[in-house]
C-alpha cells in the first residue's frame, strides 16, 4: 500500500548511532588497502563480513546481553550524568532507548583472502581488493562459509571456532613446561629428560588432554579461478543452498559450491564484433526464494529477470523493467548515470530495489511498466553533472539495501551520510531522513536534499565505541565544491536480515545504525 505525503503518511525510521569500530583521528590519513569495499550479513544477521581493498576479510559476532547486564549498563549510563540524570532532556543513545536488548557486535576474526597477483599472458595486475562478500548455508559444528572475490578469483573459506587442546601430567619433564605440553608440538621439549627418567622412582599416572584456549581460523576450502575474462562484479549464493552464480562485466557463470573445476555459462551478452557493445551486466542476483529465478542488471538502466528452466543460456528474458528518460531530460550524460549499481530482492522475492547515480527504483516483479516507487536521491546535482563528470565522481557505484519487511530502504550519499525512505510515501523521496554517519553527529535532517557535514573517522583498530545522536539543523552538504565530495563517499551498506538495524562502511570504519 502507498500513501500520499501529507500528515496521514507513515513516518520514516528514525536511526540512531549504535557503534563504530575504527574511528580514527581527526588529520589521520587513511591507508588505501585499509578502506572497506564489502559489507554483508549473514542469514541470522549474527554474523557480519567485510572486506577492503588489501584483501582483507574480518568478521564480527553479535553480542547479547543478559538482562541483568543490560539494566547495569543502563544505571551505569545514566549515572555518568551524560543519560539526563541532572534533569536535562538528554536522549540516551539508541541501545538505551527501550529496545529489549542493545545492539552491539563484537570482533571475532580477520584473514588475508587474497593476495596482488600478475596475469603474464595478458600483462594484467590483479588487484587484491575484495569485490564483494556472500555468506553460504552454515556447516556442521557452527563452522561458518564464505565467499570472496576479487577482479578474477573466487574462494570459499570455512570459519570455524578451534578449541587447542594441550597435554598434562607426564611422570616427568616437569621442570620444562611444568608437565604442560601442547598437542600441535611447542611448549615442552619432544622428548623427555633420561637423567629425570633414571631419577623417578613414583607411582606412573596417565597423562590428561586439557582443553586450552578457543579461537576462530580460516580455512581456504576452496578457489573458483579461471572463468572470467572480465572483472568480477557480483556473488549470489543460491535459495538451494548448493548452488551460487558469479557475474562479470559480459557473463554470468553458474558453480556448484563442492565443485571448483567448472562451471556453467548461463548469460553472455559479447557481441561476435566488440565494436557493436552497447552494455555490459553490472550487478546480479539469485531469488531469495525460488531458485530457478536471477535478476540481472545493465549498464542501460535495464534489470533482466530470467528463468533457468527456460534455457540453458539464458539469452531471452522473462520480464524486463526499464523506466526509459524523457527525450527532453537525455543530455551527453544521460547513459552514465542510468547505469544500475546494485540491485537487491526484498525479504520476501516480491520487489526488486535498483540503485543508479541520482535514484532508487522499487519494482514489483509482476508489474514491469514503471516502477511502483522512484527515490530522487541525488536529483539535486543535475547541475553539477559536468564538474562531476570531470573529477570521476559520476562514476560512483553506490549500493543499496532494503529493510526485512520491504517497508523502508536506504542508501549511500556524499557528505559522510546515509539516506533512509519509506516505500509507502508516494513523494520521490522528498520526505526521506538524511543521518551522518559518525560517532558524534552534528545532526540529522527531513528531506532527501539535506545533509549534514562529515566528521573525521578513526581508524580501522577493531576497538569500539558507542554514542548517541542529537538533531540541530543540518548543512547542505552540497554546497562544498564537487572536488570534496570524494572526502566522504558511503558506498557500501548492508541492512540486518530481520530487525531495523543498518551497518555502513566509511572508509576504513565500520557503523551500526538502529531503529526502533
Amino acid at each position: 500500500m502507498r500513501a500520499h505525503g501529507g500528515d496521514d503518511a507513515p513516518a520514516g525510521l528514525d536511526f540512531e548511532f549504535s557503534q563504530v569500530f575504527g574511528e580514527r583521528a581527526a588529520g589521520e590519513e587513511v591507508q588505501d588497502a585499509d578502506i572497506i569495499s564489502a559489507v554483508e550479513f549473514n542469514v541470522t544477521g549474527e554474523k557480519l563480513a567485510t572486506g577492503d581493498r588489501g584483501g582483507r576479510v574480518v568478521l564480527f559476532e553479535r553480542i547479547h546481553h543478559s538482562k541483568s547486564v543490560i539494566e547495569e549498563l543502563r544505571s551505569r549510563f545514566y549515572e555518568s550524568g551524560v543519560g539526563g540524570a541532572d534533569g536535562s532532556d538528554v536522549r540516551p543513545p539508541a541501545m538505551f532507548s527501550g529496545r529489549k536488548e542493545p545492539v552491539e557486535y563484537r570482533y571475532l576474526t580477520e584473514f588475508q583472502s587474497h593476495e596482488p597477483e600478475f596475469d603474464y599472458l595478458k600483462s594484467l595486475e590483479i588487484e587484491e581488493k575484495i569485490n564483494t562478500l556472500r555468506w553460504c548455508n552454515q556447516g556442521a559444528n557452527d563452522a561458518n562459509f564464505v565467499l570472496s572475490t576479487n577482479d578474477k578469483t573466487i574462494k570459499l573459506w570455512k570459519v570455524y571456532e578451534k578449541h587447542l587442546e594441550c597435554v598434562s601430567g607426564f611422570n616427568v619433564g616437569r621442570g620444562e613446561g611444568g608437565g604442560f605440553r601442547r598437542m600441535n608440538g611447542g611448549g615442552a621439549s619432544s622428548a623427555p629428560d633420561v637423567t629425570a627418567v633414571a631419577q623417578h622412582n613414583g607411582a606412573l599416572k596417565f597423562p590428561s588432554i586439557v582443553r586450552g584456549e578457543s579461537v576462530f581460523t580460516a580455512r581456504n576450502r576452496r578457489v573458483y579461478a579461471n572463468a572470467h575474462a572480465y572483472h568480477i562484479n557480483s556473488l549470489s549464493v543460491n535459495s538451494d543452498g548448493e548452488t551460487f552464480i558469479s557475474a562479470d562485466d559480459l557473463r554470468i557463470n553458474l558453480w556448484h559450491l563442492e565443485s571448483s573445476q567448472q562451471s556453467f555459462n548461463i548469460v553472455d551478452i559479447k557481441p561476435t564484433n566488440m565494436e557493436d557493445l552497447s552494455e555490459v551486466i553490472t550487478a546480479a542476483e539469485f531469488h531469495p526464494t525460488h531458485c530457478n529465478y536471477l535478476a540481472y542488471s545493465s549498464s542501460k538502466g535495464t534489470i533482466r529477470l530470467t528463468d533457468l528452466r527456460q534455457h540453458a543460456v539464458c539469452d531471452s528474458y522473462a520480464k524486463l523493467f526499464e523506466l526509459p528518460e524523457p527525450a527532453e531530460k537525455r543530455s551527453f550524460f544521460s547513459e552514465i548515470i542510468a547505469s544500475i549499481s546494485d540491485i537487491k530482492f526484498s525479504r520476501d522475492g516480491r520487489y526488486i530495489l535498483s540503485r543508479d547515480y541520482l535514484t532508487m527504483k522499487l519494482w514489483d516483479i509482476n508489474m514491469d511498466r514503471a516502477p511502483v516507487a522512484t527515490v530522487n536521491v541525488h536529483d539535486h546535482l543535475r547541475p553539477k553533472l559536468c564538474d562531476l563528470y570531470e573529477n570521476d565522481s559520476i562514476f560512483d557505484k553506490f549500493q543499496c539495501c532494503v529493510s526485512n519487511d520491504g517497508s523502508n530502504i536506504a542508501t549511500g550519499s556524499y557528505g559522510n551520510v546515509f539516506k533512509s525512505f519509506n516505500t509507502a510515501t508516494d513523494d520521490n523521496g522528498a520526505s526521506g531522513a538524511t543521518f551522518e554517519v559518525s560517532k558524534d553527529p552534528s545532526g540529522k535532517s527531513r528531506g532527501a536534499a539535506s545533509a549534514v557535514k562529515t566528521p573525521q573517522r578513526n581508524r580501522m583498530d577493531y576497538t569500539t565505541s558507542t554514542g548517541s545522536s542529537n538533531t540541530i539543523t543540518a548543512n547542505d552538504v552540497f554546497s562544498l565544491s564537487p572536488a570534496d565530495f570524494a572526502a566522504g563517499k558511503i558506498l557500501h551498506m548492508a541492512w540486518h536480515p530481520s530487525e531495523n538495524i543498518v551497518a555502513t562502511a566509511a572508509a576504513n570504519s565500520l557503523y551500526f545504525y538502529n531503529a526502533a
